[in-house]
């Protein structure tokens, strides 16, 4: 599956369109992270507990969404994007989205 940021891909005509997919997962921090993160805010720094889940949660988000584009059979997604949100004090929801399309 190839997926790009782009609203075209150059060199490749593009079919048909199968529409927007996403791929969403809302993460928590446990209390482990926590206390390192808590820790870490005093001497400056890279929290790394928190971007290590970020990068896991990117992922499940990314792979549901090439998940559901394989299911409307496309090839191809343009214009990905990521978005995140805090759903509450301790936990962030991450959402991959794009355009399925068909390539030839």
């Amino acid at each position: 599956m190839l997926v790009v940021t782009s609203n075209e891909i150059p060199g490749k005509k593009i079919v048909s369109v199968a529409g927007l997919v996403q791929g969403s997962t809302v993460q928590s921090k446990h209390v482990g992270r926590d206390i390192g993160a808590g820790l870490k805010t005093l001497v400056g720094g890279e929290i790394k507990g928190y971007s290590d889940l970020m990068h896991e949660t990117r992922n499940v988000a990314y792979n549901r969404m090439v998940e559901e584009a394989s299911h409307l059979g496309a090839n191809a997604i343009i214009a990905m994007r990521y978005q995140t949100s805090q759903i509450m004090n301790s936990a962030a929801e991450v959402i991959a989205y794009g355009t399925a399309v068909v390539i030839e």
